[in-house]
């Protein structure tokens, strides 16, 4: 008997996403097969240790060039990853464990802390992060709705 197989919703390149857990309603993500880890740009990060585990402080801007208010995040750090940048430098950085949204689908992600004021997109979804989840279109770009609301 043949299996099933499930068809996956298609993606693009770059999509909306929301992070439920900060009140990230809608956030621009870019979807790159080519890095394991995923990345989010956490503004002003800063850990403190608190009894047996550390917590990161840092600020979500979700929307570049946007005077919207920053978004003030206080969540516990999972642990740490060395990750190597598309440069070939090699850094620890802590990471996170967080549900994600894109158009119907939310999940558990894990995601490194990082500054990446010079980068394009303030949220990086690398491979583990969408894998056996999505189909990628790399022609394609924001083919789930924004937000929820949207629908």
């Amino acid at each position: 008997m043949a299996k099933k197989v499930r068809q996956k919703p298609t993606i693009g390149w770059r999509e909306w996403a929301a992070m439920p857990a900060f009140g990230v309603e809608a956030i621009k993500a870019k979807i790159d097969t080519g890095a394991r880890t995923s990345a989010l740009h956490a503004y002003g990060l800063k850990t403190k240790s608190v009894d047996d585990h550390t917590i990161a402080f840092f600020e979500i801007h979700p929307i570049q060039r946007s005077a919207a208010k920053p978004v003030a995040v206080e969540v516990p750090i999972s642990g740490w990853r060395t990750v190597t940048s598309s440069n070939g430098v090699s850094e620890s950085r802590p990471f996170i464990v967080t549900p994600i949204t894109i158009g119907a689908l939310t999940w558990d992600i894990e995601v490194t802390l990082a500054r990446r004021d010079e980068m394009g997109f303030r949220l990086l979804l690398g491979r583990q992060a969408v894998r056996r989840r999505f189909l990628i279109d790399p022609g394609r770009s924001f083919l789930t709705p924004r937000s929820p609301k949207e629908d």
